[in-house]
């Protein structure tokens, strides 16, 4: 894979080129040392994914991440002193289009091994699933029939999802009557920042996804694992290993399919911004099934790839601009305090 650097800081830059000279088909293409260099050098040279440090001098790594997926889009991965320590921003980031976030890695000590593994297999996650590493109409309404009957919400995105979400998220009401489930490719380490970053968003609760439990009316829950979330028989939910050969985890397309095997209510399928084609094909069985599906469009997709796979299959029974989803999903889905008849 080729590889551009956006860093500022001679060390970290070492390390990172360290990294990736271990591993023979990886080489470093450019190296930026602030935000506007990484931006003009992507438009001269697109590399297949760029490490991103979020604080650089004259443009940070929000702003720089914004421009390029703007003019010159291509796979971000933020690589900042600590995740935990800048989760907002990297959400900010991930909100602009970055996919993923991982710690710097270290020159020496203990953790030196451990953390350039994890940069590694975050490049080669997004080389998977960017490719760089393969050379009948239903009802205008759906009735809300109480919390163990209410129709399920299934939401999926990816790069750009965060503020998509929030967007959505926050434009419905506190009485919506259905369950919302929301399968975002983002880390297990800072899925539980994001869940309380989006409940800050929105007149509903969001909260990670348990092992073991039913989706509420008024409740959105987040997987939360880097293992899959799927439905069970019982209307549970449930984290599984399988499909281990996937690069997305946690899949949109595993758990929009097990909604569709085991699912029993009503459901709408929602599928946002996202590099790659994971939850086309999913959202298509869940239109096969008679269900309203939705996909984000073009104009306002930080990235338009899932959306755009999910047009291609013909998957989505409406194609809507950012702002108009969450008031179509309220138009079809009855308040809590509203009867069935």
């Amino acid at each position: 894979m080729k590889i551009g650097i956006a860093n500022d800081m001679p060390l970290a830059v070492e390390a990172l080129r360290l990294a990736i000279a271990t591993r023979p088909g990886h080489r470093v293409l450019w190296v930026a040392a602030n935000g506007e260099e990484a931006v003009q050098f992507c438009a001269a040279q697109v590399p297949d994914v760029i490490l991103m440090d979020l604080v650089m001098p004259k443009v940070d790594g929000v702003e720089a991440t914004r421009r390029i997926m703007a003019h010159s889009p291509c796979p971000i991965l933020i690589v900042t002193s600590s995740v935990g320590a800048n989760a907002w921003r990297v959400y900010e980031a991930m909100g602009a289009g970055a996919l993923d976030a991982v710690d710097t890695p270290t020159l020496a000590g203990p953790e030196a091994r451990r953390t350039m593994d994890l940069l590694l297999a975050k490049i080669e996650q997004i080389g998977r699933v960017s490719g760089a590493l393969d050379v009948a109409v239903r009802a205008p309404a759906i009735a809300a029939l109480g919390a163990q009957n209410a129709p399920l919400v299934a939401i999926g995105a990816s790069a750009g999802g965060p503020s998509a979400l929030a967007a959505v998220l926050g434009a419905l009401p506190a009485d919506f009557g259905a369950g919302i489930v929301i399968v975002q490719h983002v880390d297990q380490s800072f899925a539980e920042g994001m869940a309380n970053w989006l409940d800050g968003q929105t007149a509903l609760t969001v909260r990670i996804a348990l092992e073991g439990e039913r989706p509420a009316p008024g409740c959105a829950l987040l997987a939360a694992t880097n293992d899959h979330l799927r439905m069970t028989a019982h209307g549970k939910l449930a984290y599984t290993r399988e499909p281990a050969d996937t690069p997305y985890r946690p899949s949109v397309d595993t758990f929009f399919h097990s909604l569709v095997e085991h699912w029993a209510g009503e459901a709408i399928g929602v599928l946002l911004t996202g590099m790659g084609r994971d939850g086309a094909i999913g959202l298509k069985a869940m239109r096969a099934k008679g269900w309203h599906t939705i996909a984000q469009d073009e104009a306002t997709s930080a990235v338009y790839g899932m959306p755009k796979a999910a047009a291609a299959l013909f998957a989505a029974r409406a194609i809507l601009p950012l702002d108009a989803i969450a008031p179509e999903l309220a138009g079809r889905v009855k308040p809590l305090n509203s009867s069935a008849g």
